[in-house]
This record gives structure tokens, sequence and C-alpha cells, in this order.
């Protein structure tokens, strides 16, 4: 009769660890959701600002071509949070963008194909490899993916819908008032666009692993 009591008391003692277990397990996951949307709406709030308030032509590419670091949020947060993060700060990103636009919308699919390409391919690598290295590695990747598939897309995907509003001709003549030689797109994008990506990219790489390490704590919610 004691055994069958103690027996009971032992089975009922796990039950209790195992539903605490649970408990805290649930209350983890959940934590963890309440962080994830908290960062992904801070950093995609910062990512806006740089965006629409902080980018600025530059003379070696064509006007309707700036240069920001609004790349800068959404990487971090693909380090913090996951590559999901920071695809989810890119859009959110340039759908605020595209309210005020002037691009009629063309300019937010090309940053939003390249910018998730840039961290999702950076936050993929780290999330596997997650040291120094491991985010260096992620980080120059997805600069050097970007700045590669910025040809194909911006060729086939982004440029014939400027031509609904800018003739063909007149986005040459552009780049054509910078480099005359410039014969055609397809080397405008490749003498022009595809270095201006990866230059841009790998200067928000250097910005980010000077800055990341000490945001770190703070993100994850370690701070004191």
């Amino acid at each position: 009769m004691d055994q069958t009591v103690e027996k009971k008391d032992s089975r009922e003692i796990l039950e209790e660890r195992a539903s605490l277990i649970e408990k805290t397990e649930k209350a983890k996951a959940g934590s963890m959701q309440i962080r994830f949307i908290a960062v992904t709406g801070i950093l995609a709030a910062v990512s806006v600002v740089l965006q629409s308030f902080l980018a600025f032509p530059i003379p070696i590419m064509p006007s309707f071509i700036e240069f920001d670091l609004s790349d800068l949020p959404a990487l971090i947060g693909s380090f913090a949070m996951g590559p999901v993060c920071g695809v989810l700060i890119e859009l959110i990103k340039n759908l605020f963008h595209s309210i005020v636009t002037r691009s009629f919308g063309v300019g937010e699919i090309s940053n939003f194909i390249l910018g998730a390409i840039f961290v999702g391919v950076a936050g993929l690598i780290y999330k596997y490899k997650k040291s120094k290295k491991g985010a260096i590695l992620g980080a120059v990747t997805g600069a050097v993916a970007m700045a590669v598939l910025s040809f194909p897309t911006n060729l086939f995907v982004v440029y014939p819908s400027y031509y609904n509003f800018f003739p063909k001709e007149a986005v040459l003549a552009m780049y054509q008032a910078i480099r005359p030689s410039t014969q055609s797109i397809p080397e405008a994008l490749l003498v022009f666009n595809a270095p201006f990506t990866l230059v841009k990219g790998l200067l928000n790489v250097g910005i980010t692993m000077l800055i990341y390490k000490p945001l770190s704590p703070i993100l994850h919610g370690r701070h004191n």
C-alpha cells in the first residue's frame, strides 16, 4: 500500500514538473514573440527615417538613384532576430516610403528586392554560424549576392517598370550625362549600378560590425 502511494506521489511530482516546464516554455515563446515584434517595429521605424529623410543623390549616379543607409537596421535585425525579421523590416520600410515616393513605387520594389536578398542571405548564414566570422561571412556574402543579382532584377523587372513612366532613351541619357561612352542599359547597370550596390552593401556591413556588439544585449533583452 505504501509503495502504491509513493509511486502515485512520484507520478504526480513528475506531472507537476512537466506542467511547470511546459508553462515556462510557453512563457518564453510568448516573450520571444513580443520581443520579435518590438525589435522589428523599432528597427523598421529607424529604417524609414534613414530612407525618407537621410537619403541623398551622389554625383557618380543618375539623380533617380539615391544613397542611404536604410538597410543597416534591417541587417542588424536579421542578425538579432533572424532573416525573417530583416526581410520584414525591408518590407515595412518600403511600404511606408511608397506613400511619399516620386518613383511610382518602382524604386521601392527595387529597394525591397535587393535589400531582402542582402539581409536574408546574411541572416541565414549567421543563423547557422553564430560567431563574428559567421557574421562577417554572412554580411559580405549578402552584399555580394545583392550586387550580382541587382543586374538581372534591374534589367528584367525594375527598369522595364520605369519605362512605363520614363522613356528608355531618357533613362540611358542620364547615365550618358555621367559617362558619355555608355551604349546601353545593360552596360550602365554593370558599370554603375552593380558597383554602387556592392559599395553600399559593404558600407552597411562595416558599420554593422562596429555597432552590433554593443546593441546586441539590448536587442536580446539582456541589458542591466
